[in-house]
C-alpha cells in the first residue's frame, strides 16, 4: 500500500497534533491550578460585614485576670501570684497591684469553674470575656472590697489546629484572641496547589457537641459562614482535590503511570509514521 506524499505529511501532522494534545492533557493532570481566594468578589462593591462573635469560654481555657484600683492596697489581694502579692505603684495610672507582667492565670476546670482569691469558686464556662469582667466587678463591689474596680480579662490559650493541604501544618497560637479562617490559612503558609478551595472544613466543639462546617474560600460566601471567625480549639482541615486524594506513594505511582502513558503515545506515533 502506497501513501501519497501529501497524505503522508497530513497524517504526520495529525499524529503530531494528537501527541501534543495528549501531552498537554496529561501535564494538566499533573499540575493542579493555583488557588484563587474569593475570586467572585467584584472590585469597588461594598459587602456587608458580619459582627465579630464573642468567644464563649470552655473547659480547659486559661485566663489572665488582673484587678486594678485607685488604691493599690485594695487590689493587691486579688492579684495573688504564688501565694503572695506585692503592691505596685504606677505613676499617672491606676495601680494594678500584681507582681510580674500580666495577671495571675486561672484554668477553667471540668466543672467550668475557677477559684478566685477571696471570692472563691466562680462558674465561668459559657460566658464571654466581657461577661467575666462584669461579673468580677460586680462581685467586688457587692462584697464591699472595691467599689470602682477595673478588671482586665484575657484568654491565654486560644489555639487553632490547621492541617491538610496547607504548606505548614500545625497549631497556631492566637495571642490577641481573634482570628479568622483566611488569617489561619495565611499563617499556615497558604493552600497548596493540591488544595480543594471549595472543601475547607472547620470542626468545632460547643456545649459537648462536635460539628463539621464546610466552607469555600474561593467564594465571597466565606465571609457569611459561621466558620469564618474561628474559636478556641477549632480544627481546620483543607481537603485535597479529588484527583490527588491519595497518599504520597499513590501519587508517585500515578505520576509514573502518566509518564509511561506519554512515552507510549510517542512510541506508538513513531511506529505509525514508520
Amino acid at each position: 500500500m502506497h501513501i501519497k506524499t501529501n497524505d503522508y505529511y497530513d497524517m504526520k501532522r495529525q499524529i503530531l497534533a494528537m501527541i501534543l494534545l495528549g501531552v498537554s492533557l496529561l501535564s494538566s493532570c499533573m499540575s493542579p491550578k493555583k488557588v484563587v481566594y474569593v475570586n467572585d468578589m467584584v472590585p469597588n462593591i461594598a459587602y456587608r460585614a458580619l459582627e465579630v462573635p464573642m468567644l464563649k469560654l470552655q473547659q480547659s481555657d486559661r485566663l489572665s485576670i488582673t484587678v486594678s484600683a485607685k488604691n493599690p492596697e485594695l487590689a493587691a489581694p486579688f492579684n495573688v501570684m504564688g501565694g503572695s502579692y506585692t503592691v505596685v505603684e504606677k505613676e499617672n495610672s491606676l495601680s494594678g497591684g500584681s507582681a510580674g507582667s500580666g495577671g495571675p492565670s486561672y484554668l477553667i476546670d471540668q466543672q467550668g469553674n475557677i477559684t478566685f482569691p477571696i471570692l472563691g469558686n466562680l462558674h465561668l464556662e459559657g460566658l464571654t470575656l466581657e461577661q467575666v469582667r462584669d461579673l468580677l466587678s460586680q462581685r467586688l463591689s457587692d462584697g464591699g472590697y472595691i467599689k470602682d474596680a477595673i478588671v482586665k480579662v484575657e484568654l491565654l490559650n486560644l489555639k487553632v489546629n490547621v492541617m491538610g493541604e496547607v504548606n505548614r501544618v500545625g497549631i497556631i497560637d492566637v495571642p490577641d484572641s481573634r482570628i479568622n479562617l483566611l488569617e489561619a490559612i495565611s499563617k499556615a503558609g497558604g493552600l497548596t496547589r493540591n488544595a480543594a478551595s471549595d472543601r475547607v472544613t472547620v470542626i468545632r466543639e460547643e456545649n459537648g457537641v462536635r460539628k463539621k462546617m464546610l466552607t469555600n474560600v474561593g467564594s465571597q460566601d466565606i465571609f457569611d459562614s459561621p466558620a469564618y471567625y474561628l474559636q478556641q480549639n477549632d480544627i481546620v482541615y483543607v481537603e485535597p482535590i479529588a484527583a490527588e486524594n491519595t497518599p504520597r506513594e499513590d501519587r508517585s505511582w500515578r505520576f509514573t503511570t502518566i509518564a509511561t502513558g506519554i512515552v507510549t503515545v510517542i512510541l506508538t506515533a513513531i511506529n505509525l509514521l514508520k
